[in-house]
């Protein structure tokens, strides 16, 4: 069997990863590139953990396009990273418009191509509120337009296991299976330091901090308290 990982290098496209080799797929890593901040940090872990799966291939494609559209702060650096603290929940400025629509549509070009068996991404529940593209109804949407859009014999599998579940959970499935979570990166906003106050940064270290495990990535000191 298989699968076309979305691995951006970051820790819930790494678990998956991980999550599906466990399962048994041959893991064939896709990483996009699509003009967001922390672009080169993102590859670089991306690469790292497709070496530690032993991944039977890795292609990187280009989507500079949404830096055309603009409207995000990934995408567009006159539009600071929102805190966490002070971002808006159900309009955070770091949703791409319709991002993983054009993620998993060119995951699956990928995996038909290939002659795979399925498409992998880490959406999981704390992404619901704020990024649509991240819902269960979005999920089921899109395994209705790849059944419907492929000519494969058998239809391809869109495995979204994290999908009902939270980064906390999420971790420590991770933790479980010796996930390399030093060679993961989730900030938003810089590369090499994290800011640890973006909506992702905090919610890995709370994700962290319930588990009672330590982050093993470099912060900018701050005070945290969840």
């Amino acid at each position: 069997m298989k699968a076309v990982c979305l691995l951006s290098g970051g820790m819930d496209s790494t678990t998956l990863a991980y999550v599906v080799k466990d399962m048994g797929y041959e893991i064939l890593a896709l990483h996009l590139k699509y003009g967001q901040r922390t672009q080169r940090k993102e590859l670089e872990c991306a690469k790292i953990i497709a070496e530690h799966l032993d991944a039977a291939d890795f292609v990187e494609v280009s989507l500079d396009y949404f830096t055309k559209f603009g409207s995000s702060s990934l995408t567009d650096r006159h539009i600071p990273v929102e805190a966490g603290t002070r971002g808006r929940a159900d309009h955070p400025n770091t949703y791409v418009p319709f991002r993983n629509a054009n993620l998993i549509a060119i995951a699956t070009s990928y995996c038909e191509a290939r002659g795979g068996d399925a498409v992998c991404i880490g959406v999981q529940s704390g992404d619901h509120i704020g990024y649509p593209d991240c819902t269960p109804q979005f999920i089921e949407a899109m395994q209705q337009v790849i059944t419907i859009g492929t000519q494969t014999k058998k239809d391809i599998q869109l495995l979204t296991p994290f999908v009902s579940m939270n980064k906390t959970d999420l971790l420590r499935r991770g933790l479980r299976l010796h996930v390399p979570y030093e060679d993961t990166w989730s900030c938003y906003d810089t590369e090499d330091t994290a800011c640890g106050v973006c909506s992702s940064c905090l919610a890995r270290l709370k994700a962290f901090a319930e588990t009672d495990v330590e982050d093993p990535l470099p912060y900018f000191p701050a005070e945290f308290s969840f």
